[in-house]
């Protein structure tokens, strides 16, 4: 299992190096190339939907139990209530995923403004934290 955790932060690692060289230097870069908009988007969607997997991995991993029916959402809290993560973390991480939500289903318009922000500027912080815990957790074992 842990191998399998250490390919997911590799993957994690890979989308997220990927992503940051694309990203424009300014909002009105972004706003104006549709390339590099679609690019953030969809990069930004593999980063969350692949720190999700490896969110369920290290439960199993580390033998958590949660219901069955325990929401991507969720899993970053109950990661915090087990202190392998930051309550703020968490937080920040469950609002990721709301944004892939709202992007892979075009669950209303998109923020252009709120996205730029998250992959210029948030998204590489909160996975270098994201990923330090989870090393951290299966190290401590």
């Amino acid at each position: 299992m842990k191998e399998r955790i250490k390919d997911k932060i590799k993957e994690i690692t890979e989308f997220l190096e990927f992503l940051i060289q694309r990203v424009p230097d300014t909002l009105e870069e972004y706003k104006s190339n549709l390339e590099k908009k679609a690019i953030c988007e969809r990069y930004f969607e593999k980063v969350i939907e692949a720190i999700v997997d490896l969110s369920f991995l290290l439960i199993r991993h580390l033998k958590i139990e949660i219901p069955a029916e325990t929401s991507d959402t969720e899993i970053f809290y109950i990661l915090a209530e087990k202190h392998i993560i930051s309550k703020s973390l968490a937080e920040n991480m469950a609002d990721a995923k709301g944004m892939r939500n709202i992007i892979a289903h075009e669950y209303g318009k998109i923020d252009d403004n709120i996205v730029f922000e998250a992959v210029s500027c948030e998204l590489q912080k909160d996975t270098d934290e994201f990923i330090k815990s989870v090393e951290k957790a299966i190290n401590a074992e």
